[in-house]
């Protein structure tokens, strides 16, 4: 029940933000229909040549991972990210996170557990570049991602028969070290609060590149990436701040 409050809850979030960029790009239009066609291609016109080439900063807070940890999940994703505005259109991004899980894998009862900090980097592009009378925008851009871990895994003990006898063996492992890369495509959209507040949510298509194993084990879960598989879809959350400079 947990687990379907935290979905409920992200659910509800993106769609209110979503309502209110839409909400003030349908009061926009309605504003910009009284203004001439020719002068209103001129304001644009020179509003995009002047337009500087930096834009600012913003720094964002991912809360849906924390919220879903809180809410009973054995993952925990929490990131910050700090992102630069060019020309109002390219928008180079570093963000900076840490990955904890602490789960048993029902299908074989293997325990697994790992804690460590992730990064990645990348860009995005602003898709509404020219509409700068909304309070926000979409976007869409890529990440690359990396992470250095140690894990522990254990599970219940196996069997060797050798020569007539049985032997016990037991299945723990602990500070397997590793590592994995990882690229990610992103979709999403930020929309202005008041002031300097914004909020804005993603959609991430992650894929991976690599990732280190061990004889006996390999990671089952890789922090920033999340469960160990060739590609995954993610949902991210964002409150945002504009620094005044």
């Amino acid at each position: 029940m947990k687990k379907k409050t935290s979905k409920y809850t992200l659910r509800l979030l993106i769609l209110a933000s979503s309502w209110l960029l839409c909400l003030a790009s349908g009061w926009s239009q309605q504003v910009h229909k009284a203004v001439p066609a020719q002068k209103k291609a001129e304001e644009k016109k020179a509003a995009e040549e002047h337009v500087p080439l930096y834009q600012g900063l913003s720094l964002e807070w991912e809360i849906a991972g924390l919220g879903s940890y809180l809410l009973g999940s054995d993952i925990l994703n929490s990131e910050i990210a700090l992102r630069a505005n060019l020309k109002n259109r390219f928008l180079p991004v570093v963000e900076i996170g840490y990955g904890k899980a602490d789960a048993i894998n029902d299908g074989n009862d293997l325990h697994y557990k790992t804690s460590a900090p992730y990064f990645r980097i990348g860009a995005d592009y602003n898709i509404f570049h020219k509409k700068t009378h909304l309070p926000g925008y979409i976007y869409a851009g890529l990440r690359y991602g990396m992470s250095s871990f140690t894990y522990d895994v254990s599970g219940p003990d196996m069997t060797d028969p050798n020569y007539g006898e049985v032997n016990v063996v037991p299945y723990t492992y602990s500070g397997l070290k590793s590592n994995a890369s990882w690229v990610e495509g992103v979709f999403g959209l930020k929309v202005k609060i008041y002031k300097g507040f914004c909020m804005g949510w993603s959609v991430r298509y992650k894929m991976r590149l690599s990732v280190k194993g061990h004889e006996n084990s390999i990671p089952w879960y890789v922090p920033g990436f999340g469960k160990n598989a060739g590609s995954s879809f993610n949902l991210m959350y964002n409150l945002i701040y504009n620094l005044p400079f």
